[in-house]
């Protein structure tokens, strides 16, 4: 029993990584889902607010953007299985907690709508899955890591 709960986070970390990670494919490559999403009904609905670009392929929400930082959630994630490193793992946590509170956002709060692409729900599903997963690891399993990485940070940028 010890086993199975000590290696709760890192099943949780190894589900939200691969979450991340299959939806890489879909932003990366320019399908027809992802364009639905982010060039048409966000950036769209940004365009409204007068934001226009926001989402489009050079804006600060762009699919790459948000996908890269998917890929680097899952990378810190994987990392930090190894014992050595769950402050990584906890960087993991805090960069998908970030995304995915900002997809889950966007789902309720835009157009967007929590079924965009008429799969059931299932994208948005995900997201509040690996948010709760991230919140879970980060403010739970690893909240010593995640509170080092933060005075470690904050000593960078104020000094005794």
């Amino acid at each position: 029993m010890k086993f199975v709960i000590k290696n709760i986070p890192n099943a949780m970390a190894i589900f939200m990584a691969v979450i991340f990670i299959d939806s890489l494919f879909f932003k990366f490559t320019d399908a027809p889902e992802t364009q639905v999403i982010f060039s048409q009904k966000l950036d769209g609905w940004a365009a409204d607010l007068g934001a226009a670009g926001l989402f489009g392929y050079t804006g600060l929400f762009s699919q790459y953007v948000i996908g890269s930082i998917e890929l680097l959630a899952s990378f810190l994630l994987l990392v930090g299985i190894l014992p050595k490193f769950h402050r990584l793992q906890a960087m993991g946590a805090a960069a998908g907690v970030a995304v995915m509170l900002g997809a889950v956002s966007f789902h309720l709060f835009t157009p967007l709508g929590t079924d965009p692409n008429n799969d059931g729900g299932g994208l948005f599903i995900a997201a509040v899955t690996n948010l709760m997963f991230g919140l879970v690891l980060l403010l739970w399993f690893r909240r010593k890591e995640a509170l080092e990485v933060v005075r470690r940070v904050a000593a960078v940028f104020a000094p005794d």
